[in-house]
């Protein structure tokens, strides 16, 4: 009777104490999107506490202490993005995460990441995480909007803009177009990485964030075998989106000014064997260094580098230069060795991320030039 008794009051004692322990609230946080915390780096438009925006390249870091952070977030079409873990953005990320639909919650750092940073089967204290998630696709792929971030734990201040900022504008290369594939395979989402490209590793190399302005097929007065005619960077540059002709950037709503501007655009307004005029070449290319001038102010650097495929392009564009009447904007003609056409490509006839290490290596040393900032003598990656 007395051991009956006993188990009865252990029984209800264990039941008491699991009502007791679900009642205990559990610490955890909920921010919007655009909370101060989060720093997002590249075009962003902020609405209603939501964050959006297209442009390739794009990251955003969080940072939180806890176990568990997630996000809600929208897409028009589908999306990938990596993701790195208490480290800053390298050549190889942590995860790739899919992003597609309408508010979609979406685990970031959860039991696998927690188990890998504390030993199987351990549960680690909540410490202090940073994640940084960085669009790998362009605006092509559709319009990302990150609505809430939550942890079960607290947010704290994420890493601010570094010192060192560089604007780049371009096309398909500056958007890592195929950058994964192999030189037989075509283009396909999956396989673009923007962060294989020559501008995120200069941008690397010299410690600076990354701004990019970049659409596959985009040339100066001429797209891709002639698509859309009338509709070039010099108008694609002035928006907030990619996607959207009507949104208009406004430079001065980003605390994020970048320190020079890098033009790498010509290969396809001289696609598919033909030539744009170079009077019209030249008064759009003027066009677009003088955006660039009124955005960030006359005595801010631009670097324009010369494709590797035409060498009429070198012309055009010094003349472009030469007659602007504006200062400051120096000249980086790439040679035509400075990847192969075999193993340093990947789809349809772009760099691999081989390919765009060698370019890497041709930026770099002028744009020390350029800036002042040292070469330190690091592997370009």
């Amino acid at each position: 009777m007395f051991n009956e008794l006993m188990r009865i009051c252990t029984y209800f004692f264990c039941l008491l104490s699991t009502v007791l322990l679900a009642q205990t609230p559990v610490k955890c946080e909920t921010i919007k999107g655009s909370d101060g915390r989060i720093t997002y780096i590249g075009r962003t438009e902020v609405k209603n506490g939501a964050v959006s925006f297209d442009w390739t390249g794009t990251y955003l870091r969080v940072r939180f202490q806890g176990d568990l952070v997630s996000f809600k977030v929208s897409d028009t079409k589908r999306n990938h993005y990596n993701v790195w873990i208490d480290k800053d953005m390298g050549s190889t990320p942590d995860k790739i995460l899919t992003v597609t639909g309408a508010d979609t919650t979406i685990v970031i750092f959860g039991k696998e990441e927690t188990r890998a940073l504390s030993g199987m089967g351990k549960r680690a204290k909540p410490t202090v995480h940073q994640v940084t998630l960085q669009k790998r696709t362009e605006g092509e792929q559709g319009i990302t909007t990150v609505h809430e971030f939550m942890t079960d734990g607290a947010f704290l201040q994420a890493d601010l803009p570094k010192d060192r900022v560089i604007e780049f504008i371009g096309d398909s290369y500056t958007c890592g177009y195929g950058t994964e594939a192999s030189n037989k395979e075509r283009f396909s989402p999956e396989t673009e990485n923007q962060n294989l490209t020559y501008a995120c590793m200069t941008a690397r190399y010299f410690g600076a964030e990354q701004i990019v302005v970049a659409h596959s097929g985009m040339g100066i007065v001429r797209n891709y075998n002639g698509n859309l005619k009338d509709y070039y960077m010099p108008e694609r540059y002035l928006q907030t989106f990619d996607m959207v002709r009507e949104s208009r950037w406004e430079p001065g709503s980003c605390p994020v000014k970048p320190d020079i501007t890098v033009i790498y655009l010509g290969t396809n307004d001289f696609s598919t064997r033909m030539q744009p005029a170079e009077r019209v070449f030249v008064k759009s290319y003027i066009q677009l260094l003088r955006e660039v001038k009124e955005f960030y102010g006359q005595e801010h650097p631009i670097l324009c580098m010369v494709p590797k495929h035409d060498p009429l392009q070198e012309v055009y564009i010094r003349k472009a230069i030469d007659s602007s009447g504006l200062g400051n904007i120096s000249l980086l003609p790439l040679s035509s060795t400075v990847h192969n056409e075999t193993t340093d490509l990947g789809a349809d006839g772009h760099p691999n991320g081989l390919g765009h290490t060698k370019i890497a290596y041709a930026v770099i040393p002028v744009l020390s030039t350029v800036t002042g900032w040292e070469m330190t003598g690091k592997t370009v990656k």
